[in-house]
């Protein structure tokens, strides 16, 4: 397939596949009439890219998966290279989130001090 019908069946634009191929996450193989050439598993590296910069990763996060899928893999996160990332992440992820919990404690104090009442937390449950 050409690189528009790659681009709408990815649903994203020609150009974020010509920088995705700048950046050696995607290859194009190319026709004898110039045009770069797709496939279906071409199709298959969008779509993981998607899905993980939606969750967040960066693009260069991104790259062990594709490298994984290259390789062979049918999943791209069954590689130890993937496994790790999602390691990264999720230690990335447990940090905000506990970030976001002290920020929203402060508040409630600040609240709370203000004469307001301490609104409950929907994580942590009613208090007793």
């Amino acid at each position: 397939m050409r690189i528009g019908e790659l681009a709408a069946r990815a649903g994203t634009t020609t150009r974020t596949l010509r920088y995705y191929e700048s950046r050696g996450l995607l290859s194009a193989r190319r026709a004898q009439n110039g045009y770069r050439s797709y496939d279906e598993g071409d199709l298959r590296l969008l779509r993981q890219i998607r899905t993980l910069q939606d969750f967040g990763f960066d693009l260069e996060e991104t790259r062990p998966f594709v490298e994984c899928l290259r390789a062979g893999h049918p999943q791209g996160d069954t590689c130890p290279a993937s496994l790790d990332v999602y390691r990264r992440k999720l230690a990335e992820l447990d940090a905000l989130i506990g970030d976001l919990r002290a920020v929203r404690a402060e508040i409630g104090v600040r609240l709370a001090s203000a004469g307001g009442e301490e609104p409950l937390c929907e994580l942590e449950g009613p208090k007793l």
